[in-house]
């Protein structure tokens, strides 16, 4: 790392409803990295972004943005961050840039040219109206939007859900682009955990408000291990080293946080395969299951 300043650090926090509770939740993301924020619907995580974006109010527990508290520097963190989300938030009957200088007045840093190179890049006609663009088409025309004013924290909702594969893949070499300014950061809540295969250098999953992991993306997919094999070889012993586990009458699969933890002997009589973000989410969530 070339920094060791954390853009964003969320420390034991913590709001409770009558049927949820987030549970001292805690993450730091690093200056120029690109962070994953992953679990299944109901986990918490808009939840923890709400608190994040100062639209929910904390119970406890600490955010710090650029090092500062999110609270009581609200107005002028506002300016430092961009906020990309799943759903329009803009006025279906303007043009884009009708649209545009509406949001530019809410900004002191707002920069026309970026802003006009950003269209030209993505291909979007400023006199088009918003409620005539593509899914695709207008989370772009969030993108420049949040990319205009001089944002250095990127905090994104799902942006990629519901697009096609060749506007995703776009989308992500957009930011793939962006972190080459070492000064930024994404933070990227989504369910599309392939999208986080290409681009995030650390992730965090939540599962029923609390975190489960927080480490940099590479360190999870080198310990962690999906194993596959005959199921007479698992002992009781061996069953307590999965996290989650699928049996049937012939075989096993299944997932270990410490693939180094597995006897040698064992591993000489299974197959041993790299996992993807999406197997540690499904097997975590799912946990022992048999048939």
């Amino acid at each position: 790392m070339n920094s060791t300043e954390d853009i964003l650090s969320v420390q034991n926090l913590t709001k409770s409803f009558k049927d949820f509770s987030l549970q001292s939740v805690s993450f730091n993301l690093p200056r120029g990295y690109v962070m994953g924020f992953i679990g299944p619907n109901g986990s918490g995580k808009t939840t923890t972004l709400k608190l994040i974006m100062n639209l929910l109010h904390k119970d406890s527990g600490e955010i710090k943005v650029f090092g500062l508290d999110h609270q009581k520097h609200a107005l002028e963190l506002k300016e430092r961050l961009g906020f990309v989300f799943d759903e329009n938030h803009f006025y279906d009957d303007l043009t884009i840039q009708d649209m545009s200088r509406i949001v530019a007045s809410f900004y002191k840093n707002w920069q026309p040219k970026t802003f006009a190179g950003y269209l030209k890049d993505f291909n979007l006609n400023p006199k088009q109206k918003i409620k005539q663009l593509s899914k695709g088409m207008k989370m772009k025309f969030s993108l420049a939007v949040a990319l205009s004013h001089q944002a250095e924290l990127l905090i994104m909702d799902e942006p990629t859900a519901g697009l096609d594969p060749l506007v995703r893949y776009e989308l992500l070499e957009i930011l793939t682009n962006l972190i080459q300014d070492e000064r930024k950061s994404v933070f990227f809540s989504t369910h599309l955990t392939s999208d986080l295969d290409k681009i995030a250098d650390y992730v965090t999953f939540l599962h029923k408000g609390r975190v489960v992991l927080s480490s940099p993306k590479d360190d999870i997919l080198d310990n962690y291990g999906v194993i596959k094999g005959a199921r007479e070889l698992l002992t009781n012993e061996l069953k307590g080293l999965f996290i989650g586990l699928k049996t049937n009458p012939y075989g096993f699969e299944g997932l270990v946080r410490d693939k180094r933890s597995l006897p040698q002997s064992f591993k000489e009589q299974v197959v041993l395969e790299k996992p993807t973000l999406e197997d540690v989410m499904l097997y975590t969530v799912r946990g022992v299951s048999a048939c």
